[in-house]
């Protein structure tokens, strides 16, 4: 998608191209399904409803201890007699009828905190997959008629108010197949099965890559698709309308690393070691630690560890020596 400099924008009917309209930079920023699936989990944990079990669960009896002195344990037992409950244990985790361990509270945290760029570098990934027809077809979506995406359409289709118009126009752009492919009923735009509306301004990830999945049918209008460039900047200028935020960065310019290995420019000259041996490429160089001379070209400063190793080594020779010298000289006086 990054090597199409603009989209076309379709009419109404959806037979013509109205026009065309460049590409935002958001669609060429790095797609990550790990940021997408790490930000969606932790935006989904919001919705949870809190949940516990009751305090009094687990103590709805008269139980006590038998105290000592009688060959059992001091659990709490239950009272009375003629039936099996009397004088069963009570209120432990390890009992029947007896609480849970480390109850459920209401007060658990449940809502995860996400920090605002990484919300950003997701929405980013969501939007730049979804203009790539095999992800977008792989999430499922009957797309095999439509022209192109993304697919744009005229900003006329703002003012349309019934639904019949709004039916009318997912035909004409044979973007209703990707509709009635879950057997729904139509009721409006936004009654529509599998049909969500949303602001340009406040794109959401949950709707973007619902279930973290990224690659989701978008239909853009002209307006919105034109914003994209403000909203989420360029790799030229940062965002008019978010503070401080500027497109993801892509790790690698080429992705194709097997092409880049292989280069010329990596390989380099191949070097010639004589008339009849084979030739060599520079990268295949020799052991440092087995080599010296390769050491010394990697690490001028191993000559000098090496001479200060060898010094230290004659010293240590010539200090054992010292003292057979000395043992010899006190026999010599001592004979005298």
């Amino acid at each position: 998608m990054a090597a199409r400099p603009v989209i076309s924008v379709f009419s109404e009917s959806g037979k013509e191209a109205i026009g065309t309209q460049v590409l935002p930079a958001v669609f060429k920023a790095p797609i990550r399904p790990d940021v997408v699936q790490f930000v969606h989990k932790n935006m989904n944990k919001n919705h949870r409803q809190a949940y516990s079990v009751s305090e009094k669960a687990g103590h709805q009896t008269s139980a006590e201890s038998w105290g000592t002195g009688r060959a059992v344990a001091r659990i709490p037992r239950v009272s009375g007699g003629g039936t099996h409950r009397s004088g069963q244990a009570a209120f432990g985790n390890m009992c029947r009828g007896g609480r849970m361990f480390a109850p459920t509270k209401i007060w658990r945290k449940w809502h995860v905190k996400t920090n605002q760029n990484q919300k950003r570098f997701a929405t980013a990934s969501a939007l730049a997959a979804s203009a790539l027809p095999s992800l977008v077809l792989a999430r499922g979506h009957r797309i095999e008629q439509i022209e192109e995406v993304p697919l744009v359409v005229g900003s006329g289709v703002e003012s349309l108010t019934k639904t019949k118009a709004a039916v009318a126009l997912l035909e004409s752009i044979h973007a209703y197949a990707d509709v009635v492919k879950d057997n729904g009923i139509v009721k409006a735009f936004r009654n529509i099965p599998g049909v969500e509306l949303a602001n340009v301004r406040t794109l959401n990830l949950l709707q973007l890559a619902p279930g973290g999945h990224m690659g989701r049918f978008i239909i853009w209008t002209q307006g919105a698709f034109a914003m994209l460039d403000q909203i989420y900047g360029t790799y030229r200028k940062a965002s008019a309308l978010k503070k401080d935020y500027s497109l993801p960065s892509h790790i690698m310019s080429n992705p194709d690393v097997t092409r880049i290995i292989n280069s010329a420019e990596v390989q380099g000259s191949l070097k010639a070691a004589g008339p009849s041996k084979t030739p060599r490429p520079y990268t295949q160089k020799k052991n440092p630690l087995k080599s010296m001379a390769v050491m010394n070209r990697l690490n001028p400063y191993a000559q000098t560890l090496r001479r200060a190793e060898i010094l230290k080594k004659s010293q240590t020779k010539s200090a054992k020596k010292a003292p057979k010298t000395a043992a010899a000289f006190l026999n010599t006086l001592h004979s005298e």
